[in-house]
């Protein structure tokens, strides 16, 4: 695919399109029916604050995959351990799978707005999103660990007892890697104004 034609395409044509062509491993595919059955690439990222909007979540997980490359290309240029490419499109695009169906469009005074309408699975929020994944797909440790722990001292787990969250810093780069990875991605790529 050529350049100008990719700047063409939808948010949810360039998932589709990274997604496959990186990540071959054995239930990928299905991994992506999955996703469409649950409305991951119409739903928002979040009820007001970045991507609140339909397609919200698959444009935060692009933009979440392009800062996390970029982060990535940054350590091996040092000459430090970077992470194969598959590595980073699975942690960077299914990090936030959790959210296809916790919001939902309410009417408001001033129109509409989204709203958390609570989860049928309440355990965590990086957690539900390797439980959801892993039905489809195997995950290995490294991504697990990423995707468990890509929200930082956000998580309310970290918060009681950051030696964990520390722990698992040291353990793996790429959980540290993901959480700034996401936070550029949330609050330098798709902040408001």
């Amino acid at each position: 695919m050529y350049l100008t034609d990719w700047d063409k395409l939808s948010e949810g044509e360039k998932f589709k399109e990274t997604f496959r062509s990186i990540i071959k491993r054995p239930g990928a595919e299905d991994l992506l029916k999955g996703l469409e059955k649950i409305g991951f690439f119409e739903a928002p990222a979040s009820t007001k604050y970045h991507g609140a909007y339909p397609g919200g979540l698959v444009e935060h997980s692009n933009n979440v995959f392009r800062e996390l490359t970029w982060l990535n290309a940054e350590e091996a240029r040092k000459g430090r351990k970077a992470y194969s490419a598959e590595h980073i499109a699975v942690a960077a695009l299914l990090h936030d799978v959790c959210k296809a169906q916790v919001y939902s469009l309410e009417r408001v005074p001033t129109g509409q707005q989204y709203t958390y309408r609570g989860d049928a699975l309440p355990i965590g929020h990086g957690e539900k999103s390797v439980i959801m994944i892993q039905p489809f797909m195997e995950l290995d440790a490294v991504e697990i660990i990423a995707i468990r722990w890509h929200m930082g001292a956000y998580d309310a787990a970290a918060r009681s007892d950051l030696r964990e969250l520390d722990r698992a810093f040291k353990q793996c780069k790429l959980a540290a890697m993901l959480h700034l990875a996401d936070m550029m991605a949330t609050h330098l790529d798709e902040r408001e104004g």
